[in-house]
């Protein structure tokens, strides 16, 4: 074989394994944005500015509390905004009308029975999406009640072939204990990351000086930042945000492993199976009395350096 025709062979397998290596992945987000906390807002806001990073296929509004698909539609309005300046730096973000045609009502209520009884319009997205690709990972990024996310393994359990789950529990496993356990009880073989305490890291400890406390850096680096920025400062002018780390967890690491470290935490498995990971309980790993938080809160700078610079592309 003539070496003009290795050389040509050799550079299409480096060009095939990158392409492979940059292949955005399939997001579904369901969140209670618009309910009873604002960081939900700050979330979706940071969502948008990176979502060119990945392939956002749904958009949900789930429970608890009043949130509404009104809601999610209220930040696809700012992104619309600013979305020609988004443009000029990567001309692979979503059009605004994809992302309002992709954006789902879900569950109103909490599940308040032991198995779910209905199905939402964004639990059938759930299923609709995780079909369509069906040898392709769906993430689904729960920021809410796990409601819908039951609902639909409920309705098609082969979508757990290709579902993988990373929920902020907490104070949401509370709010729909019921989904929570229908979903750990009745599914032990749903891949799934529960982040308890390791996304407080979010707003917790970290590197906070100068411009980085979490009033400093809105201050400087958010407000007055396209319409995006103006709405995050108006739901709230302080970082919490406690929903991004599942987002930071597609960002940065190795998605295929919840046990490797990245900017959305470093989890640990159970003995409730191979494809369920929680907050790591190390010692050395709290902050505060929060398990795992300093696997997140250790790239602080790094994740809100690389934030600034996305959001100074749609500074005014």
């Amino acid at each position: 074989m003539k070496a003009s025709k290795i050389l040509l062979l050799v550079l299409l397998a480096t060009f095939s394994l990158a392409s492979c290596e940059q292949k955005k992945l399939n997001v579904i987000i369901s969140t209670d944005i618009g309910g009873s906390d604002p960081d939900d807002y700050q979330s979706l806001v940071h969502l948008l500015v990176y979502a060119d990073r990945v392939n956002i296929k749904g958009l949900i509004s789930s429970p608890p509390h009043q949130g509404r698909k009104e809601h999610i539609d209220e930040v696809i309005n700012a992104y619309q905004k600013d979305y020609e300046k988004l443009l000029m730096h990567n001309d692979d973000f979503p059009t605004p009308e994809y992302l309002f045609n992709i954006t789902k009502q879900g569950a109103t209520e909490a599940q308040l029975t032991t198995e779910p009884e209905s199905l939402s319009e964004g639990a059938q997205l759930i299923i609709t999406k995780a079909k369509e690709l069906p040898n392709e990972p769906l993430y689904v990024l729960v920021w809410g009640s796990l409601t819908d996310v039951a609902q639909a393994v409920h309705t098609s359990p082969d979508i757990k072939k290709n579902v993988r789950v990373y929920s902020i529990g907490s104070w949401n496993t509370v709010q729909d204990t019921s989904s929570r356990n229908y979903l750990y009880n009745a599914h032990p073989g749903l891949w799934w990351i529960e982040n308890n305490t390791t996304f407080r890291g979010m707003y917790m400890g970290g590197f906070k000086e100068d411009d980085y406390s979490n009033v400093s850096f809105p201050e400087a680096h958010i407000k007055n930042h396209g319409a995006l920025g103006d709405l995050f400062w108006q739901k709230k002018e302080d970082i919490k945000m406690g929903d991004t780390p599942s987002l930071f967890y597609l960002l940065n690491g190795d998605p295929n492993n919840p046990e490797s470290e990245s900017w959305g935490g470093a989890f640990v498995p159970t003995e409730h199976g191979t494809h369920f990971w929680t907050d790591n309980p190390v010692d050395s790993l709290y902050e505060k009395n929060r398990a795992g938080a300093k696997t997140v809160n250790k790239y602080r700078k790094e994740f809100l350096d690389d934030w600034a610079e996305r959001m100074s592309w749609i500074g005014d």
